[in-house]
């Protein structure tokens, strides 16, 4: 499994979920400290402002209490809350993971290593245009489900 947070200029941090490791709040925390980490090396400037918001979906280990407390809240890192039953609102679903299952799907591997190797190239290929368009979709979708006050669809 692939964990990848990016911003609008490109992938910050991925990491991939080791075979059988469970995704609970302690490996989560270690994940969002690896991120901060990058987030330290790749984009300095928002680090040293404290300019960036995490925006993450709502599965358990990522919302547990424990989890945004030992990383996020202790070093003030804002975060935007996702609304349930929204992929419209999820740059993941929307965009990232649409990428690489076009690239990757049909293809055969004959190794798990194969298939990180081929995902991370597909991820780091992306150009930063794409990922600056898939932020402005974003804010498109966002200002649809406020105007809708908090009643958001997938547009057909």
């Amino acid at each position: 499994m692939l964990l990848a947070f990016f911003d609008s200029e490109g992938i910050v941090h991925h990491d991939y979920v080791p075979d059988g490791q469970t995704i609970n709040k302690e490996f989560y925390v270690e994940v969002l400290r690896r991120l901060r980490e990058s987030d330290r090396r790749k984009r300095p400037e928002k680090w040293r402002d404290g300019d960036w918001i995490l925006h993450h979906d709502n599965a358990p280990a990522r919302t547990h209490f424990t989890s945004r407390a030992a990383v996020l809240a202790k070093h003030g890192t804002a975060q935007l809350q996702q609304p349930p039953y929204s992929p419209d609102l999820t740059p993941c679903d929307f965009f990232l993971f649409p990428r690489l299952k076009k690239v990757l799907n049909g293809h055969r591997y004959k190794a798990t290593e194969d298939i990180k190797q081929n995902s991370t190239k597909t991820l780091l290929d992306i150009p930063k245009e794409e990922f600056a368009k898939c932020f402005e979709q974003l804010q498109k979708g966002w200002a649809k489900c406020v105007a809708a006050e908090g009643n958001c669809a997938e547009d057909s």
